[in-house]
């Protein structure tokens, strides 16, 4: 009998602002329940967190390791069928492996890892099991992104030649992180974000769309990054070249120094005969272009000119705004669908399988590697893409 997923979580306390996004997307569908959590690693924290969100106390754990080991040895009708882990990236890793040689699935934050190595040990990890990973790349979520690559996947705008996609926020342009009530700290901090700031931040999210509504991969790119702030040990700002399998060339920016910004994600894909404009501030509206007619504007909602494949992720009728959580929502919702398949032994349908896994997460810390790696550089120079 079908029933809701368990769910598990690493990180999310009551005093998290991602932890209480992740729970409103796994609960939208009803298909996923919290049994579970290690909410922080202050156990006062976790165990506050724990109660406040209606857990018995004997599934409040104080360490990750113990809620997984715990969790394993329960019968297979109480403990969690996955985590979601929601933390600083250093700690990613740790949590997602663990689960994973438990027979645990994963949902876990981006960029995946704290390293590309520990990117490719967990893709090793995922392939050897099987298990379902699943990465919160919530920008390639929305209905209208779904609209937009089904459009150039079925070839209404010719061969792809450019694409644009800029990410600029400003709320890093001082300091904040020498204070406190701000999650800057971590992200500002290259012992626990990892090699890069707002590149591994942001940057991720841009590239990410970049290929998911192209359907191209990236192949070179020149950068240059820095840390406008003075103190800031690591990138606040960047932009890059980028060239693409089919020959096509784009632009990236991604900014968290670009003042009065507030998350302004935003992308253009041009082909031989028009293009699409997208921006996840005005997310329920994609404008399409065209060089012999009028631009075209269309609204997401329940439309009957829209593809199956942006329908399947619409949740309105049209003028009803979706937003952030129901993107998420959809990510969290093909997930469980999958993990439900698998667990009655079945095939997944071919749409729920549309959600970003191991292999994104792997390509996203290919990304951080090869920007850091040209970016830094003091010469001004393409670097192919790392493996």
């Amino acid at each position: 009998m079908k029933r809701k997923l368990r769910m598990g979580m690493v990180g999310g306390g009551n005093n998290a602002f991602i932890g209480a996004v992740h729970r409103m997307a796994a609960f939208l569908d009803n298909q996923i329940e919290l049994v579970c959590g290690c909410f922080s690693r202050n156990p006062e924290i976790s165990l506050e967190s724990g109660i406040s969100y209606y857990l018995p106390e004997n599934r409040i754990y104080t360490t990750y390791q113990d809620m997984i080991e715990k969790e394993a040895q329960l019968p297979e009708c109480e403990r969690m069928d996955f985590v979601a882990i929601v933390t600083p990236n250093v700690d990613h890793y740790g949590p997602a492996i663990l689960a994973l040689e438990h027979g645990f699935h994963v949902v876990l934050d981006k960029p995946m890892t704290f390293s590309l190595d520990e990117a490719k040990k967990l893709k090793t990890k995922v392939d050897e099991t099987g298990l379902v990973l699943a990465l919160t790349h919530v920008y390639s979520a929305y209905p209208a992104v779904k609209e937009a690559r089904a459009r150039i996947a079925r070839g209404d705008f010719g061969q792809i030649r450019k694409v644009y996609v800029e990410y600029p926020q400003g709320w890093l342009s001082k300091r904040i992180e020498l204070e406190s009530g701000n999650n800057a700290g971590w992200r500002t901090d290259p012992k626990r974000s990892g090699k890069a700031g707002g590149m591994g931040d942001i940057g991720t999210h841009a590239w990410h769309l970049s290929e998911y509504i192209s359907g191209l991969k990236v192949t070179e790119l020149c950068a240059e990054i820095k840390a406008f702030v003075p103190g800031r040990p690591i990138d606040d700002d960047g932009a890059a070249l980028l060239r693409f399998d089919n020959g096509a060339t784009g632009t990236l920016i991604a900014s968290q120094v670009a003042v009065g910004e507030a998350n302004a994600i935003k992308i253009r894909v041009y082909g031989e005969e028009g293009g699409i404009e997208w921006a996840q501030e005005n997310p329920n509206t994609l404008i399409v272009k065209w060089g012999n007619k009028p631009s075209e504007i269309y609204s997401v909602g329940g439309n009957t000119f829209l593809t199956p494949t942006a329908l399947y992720y619409t949740r309105t009728p049209a003028g009803h705004p979706e937003g952030f959580i129901e993107a998420f929502a959809n990510i969290y919702r093909n997930f469980a669908y999958t993990v439900q398949a698998k667990l009655a032994g079945e095939e997944p349908k071919p749409e729920w399988l549309d959600f970003p896994t191991v292999d994104d997460g792997l390509r996203g810390m290919q990304f951080i590697e090869t920007i850091v790696k040209s970016g830094y550089d003091n010469e001004t120079k393409w670097i192919k893409w790392v493996e």
